[in-house]
């Protein structure tokens, strides 16, 4: 298998510009079957109005950005998972979108909000599920929940080969934790961070790049830099993802003692 991640800027609420930009990047990037693109890559992220989601949303799965990427991967029989700033009704969700070789898939939406995005978002309701396609098992998750192992355990417990996870990271710690979340489940992991400064309504942030890949193995396979924007794909062995032993008497989910966490229910 080829996967990879692809690291941009994405310009605040300028919708075609960016599906353009994507575009021709995915255009000029090597063979892959899954490719990770940043969370809202559609709207940019520092909102400061419910005017501006808006502007920069889309229902799921009839807009643009969604329509676009379908093209892309049934021209290149490959599979994309991409952060969308959804509207549906009259609220909206901080999502990321599969789609494979026959076009829309599934979507998730985020559970964890972080700081700011409680104002403009809805908590979503996910689903933490495994969806395979093309010989993968993928799942998705969105940024800040990348600080709850729980999230990642289920979608291990589903059955996932491949974590991806679309983000716009402003803290600099998700890509060590990263690592962990690889070993802790035998798992690969696809963090597609997006990059440069957003500047809206007397806010700041900037974000801090260095998408990577990590292995079954905690080995980092793949990561790029703070502020290149570029497309990077590596060639995995499946299979890794699907022992989980971590030596002839130790396998990291026969092992649990799930009567021991109750209190993770509570």
């Amino acid at each position: 298998m080829k996967i990879g991640f692809l690291q941009f800027e994405p310009l605040f609420c300028q919708v075609e510009s960016n599906l353009d930009k994507l575009s021709s990047m995915i255009e000029k990037a090597p063979d892959f079957d899954l490719l990770v693109l940043p969370e809202l890559a559609n709207s940019g992220y520092v909102f400061s109005s419910k005017s501006e989601l808006v502007k920069a949303s889309e229902i799921i799965p009839d807009g643009i950005f969604v329509e676009k990427l379908s093209e892309i991967t049934k021209s290149r029989n490959s599979v994309i998972v991409c952060g969308i700033c959804e509207k549906k009704g009259a609220d909206f969700y901080n999502s990321s979108v599969l789609i494979g070789p026959d076009g829309f898939i599934g979507k998730y939406q985020k559970i964890h909000l972080f700081d700011r995005e409680k104002l403009f978002f809805q908590p979503g309701n996910g689903p933490l599920i495994s969806y395979e396609v093309k010989g993968m098992k993928i799942g998705m998750l969105v940024c800040f929940d990348w600080i709850f192992p729980e999230a990642t355990r289920v979608l291990a417990l589903e059955g996932i080969d491949i974590l991806a996870h679309s983000a716009n990271l402003v803290l600099p710690y998700s890509q060590t934790v990263m690592l962990a979340r690889s070993i802790e489940n035998r798992i690969f992991t696809i963090t597609s961070n997006r990059t440069g400064t957003e500047k809206n309504g007397g806010i700041e942030l900037t974000f801090t790049g260095q998408s990577q890949i990590t292995s079954p193995k905690m080995e980092l396979l793949a990561s790029t830099g703070v502020d290149t924007e570029e497309i990077k794909i590596v060639e995995i062995d499946i299979e890794l993802a699907r022992n989980k032993w971590l030596n002839e008497r130790n396998n990291v989910l026969l092992d649990r003692r799930s009567k021991m966490y109750s209190k993770l229910l509570k």
